[in-house]
């Protein structure tokens, strides 16, 4: 698996393209996982904050994988950070993006890779078997070299940076009036004309 970077560009190529991939579900975990209160704590730290109190949050078992720390109220599920990618990085998205996000997972375990995976869930979107939001949905990134020593105290951790996608269905940069690459740091369109086209807009 690729390192994660703080970049929100490599962020957006190795998240949005990969729906959250994670290393330990590609085998068995050689890596302590963190407490349960810890990993939420950390996760819903990519949320705004108004939302963090009520969103579910992902994270990982002792036997590394994928599993529900907390089911939430709210709109948006939260994935804790990934104990054996380097860095740190904690994501939130809405919740009609898990049936994508979890079909992601689910095509890697299985060895699947880059394009080959967006083409199985685009078509499967296309038939109506995978579930995709018609709606804007938001995702949230933050991550940096390091997890933040007090995750309670609701401060990211020093020198990381945040990424806000939304994700608008077959969204094409002439419709939002978006240059279609990035320009200036201002928000641009990635992906566009396909069923993940999604606004990216980078913050400090």
């Amino acid at each position: 698996m690729t390192p994660r970077r703080a970049a929100p560009l490599a962020l957006a190529a190795a998240l949005l393209a990969g729906a959250a991939t994670t290393a330990c579900e590609q085998g068995e975990s050689t890596v302590q996982v963190k407490p349960d209160d810890r990993q939420i704590a950390e996760a819903v730290l990519a949320a705004p904050e108004s939302r963090r109190a009520a969103a579910g949050v992902l994270g990982y078992g002792s036997d590394g994988r994928v599993t529900t720390l907390r089911e939430g109220s709210n709109e948006l599920l939260c994935l804790a950070d990934d104990p054996e990618s380097e860095g740190f990085q904690v994501t939130c998205y809405h919740r009609d993006l898990e049936p994508f996000m979890a079909r992601g997972r689910e095509l890697r375990r299985q060895g699947m890779e880059g394009e080959a995976v967006d083409s199985v869930r685009f078509a499967e979107i296309e038939s109506g078997e995978l579930a995709y939001p018609d709606h804007p949905a938001a995702l949230f990134t933050l991550a940096g070299k390091s997890a933040p020593e007090d995750p309670s105290a609701g401060e990211p951790p020093a020198e990381s940076q945040r990424l806000t996608v939304l994700y608008v269905r077959g969204a094409t940069a002439e419709q939002l009036g978006l240059p279609a690459k990035p320009s200036g740091g201002v928000p641009w369109l990635m992906a566009q004309g396909r069923p993940d086209a999604h606004v990216m807009i980078s913050s400090p």
